[in-house]
């Protein structure tokens, strides 16, 4: 239901049945699903929030393999976000993305702040941990209560845990 790249940490969303994974995947696909993550941006952002829209594609090569990409022609990728601080050339923000493309937030983190994501060795600023969190799911339900499950960051978030 709701994954997460490999080095991503928090929040996951399993269905139990076929029926609820019916149910939970057309909440997603309505987007109706609200997903908020938090992600430590190397330097520093000015602005305090915004929304990134920017298509993205796939693209390969034999030596690199596949990543994703902005292309104008690829598939609609909409992120809103705001800083919620800033330390020592590091903004942390929070993330809620609208739709739900592959590799979406680093690829918006880079394009729209620069440098990407600390710890993304692909996308940010490679070494150490990916400093990306699942931190909160919200996933509303017809005829029970919503789902509104939140993780805390890890510990190698460091000292951006008491500012989340």
């Amino acid at each position: 239901m709701h994954r997460l790249d490999q080095d991503t940490s928090g929040c996951l969303l399993l269905a139990r049945s076929p029926k609820a994974r019916s149910s939970l995947q057309k909440a997603f696909e309505a987007r109706q699903v609200e997903k908020y993550y938090l992600a430590v941006v190397d330097g520093e952002v000015d602005q305090d929030e915004g929304t990134i829209d920017l298509p993205l594609g796939k693209k390969s090569s034999e030596k690199a393999g596949w990543r994703m990409v902005a292309d104008p022609k690829g598939d609609k990728a909409v992120t809103n976000w705001r800083k919620i601080s800033v330390r020592d050339g590091h903004t942390l923000i929070e993330f809620r993305p609208v739709t739900g493309r592959t590799h979406q937030l680093r690829v918006h983190a880079r394009e729209a702040f620069g440098r990407g994501i600390v710890g993304d060795r692909v996308y940010g600023v490679p070494g150490g941990p990916m400093l990306l969190h699942a931190s909160r799911l919200f996933v509303p339900r017809e005829k029970k209560p919503a789902i509104d499950v939140s993780a805390p960051l890890p510990d190698y978030f460091g000292e951006w845990g008491s500012e989340a």
